[in-house]
C-alpha cells in the first residue's frame, strides 16, 4: 500500500512539473514560472498544492470560431430597383 502511495506522489508530481513547463509564462499567477518550478521540485507535496491552487493560469474561454453567414440570394431582376431603373 505504501509503494503505491509514493508512486501515485511521483506520478502527480511529474504531472505538475509537466503542467508548469508547459503553462503559459504570462498567465501563471503569484510569482514567476521558473520559481514555480524550483519550489514544485524542492518542497514536493507543499509545491503542489500551492501550484494547483494559487499558481495555475487560470482557465480562460476557448475562442469560438468566427460565424460566417451566407449572403442573401440574389433578388429576381423585378425586383431590383435599380436594375428596373436602367432599363
Amino acid at each position: 500500500m505504501r509503494v503505491l502511495l509514493v508512486l501515485a506522489l511521483l506520478a502527480i508530481l511529474v504531472y505538475t512539473v509537466v503542467h508548469v513547463i508547459q503553462s503559459d509564462s504570462n498567465g501563471v499567477r503569484g510569482l514567476p514560472k521558473t520559481l514555480w518550478l524550483i519550489i514544485v521540485l524542492l518542497v514536493p507535496g507543499i509545491g503542489l498544492l500551492a501550484w494547483w491552487i494559487f499558481g495555475r493560469p487560470v482557465d480562460t474561454p476557448t475562442p469560438q470560431p468566427p460565424v460566417f453567414r451566407r449572403p442573401p440570394p440574389p433578388d429576381a431582376p423585378d425586383d431590383d430597383a435599380d436594375f428596373l431603373r436602367s432599363l
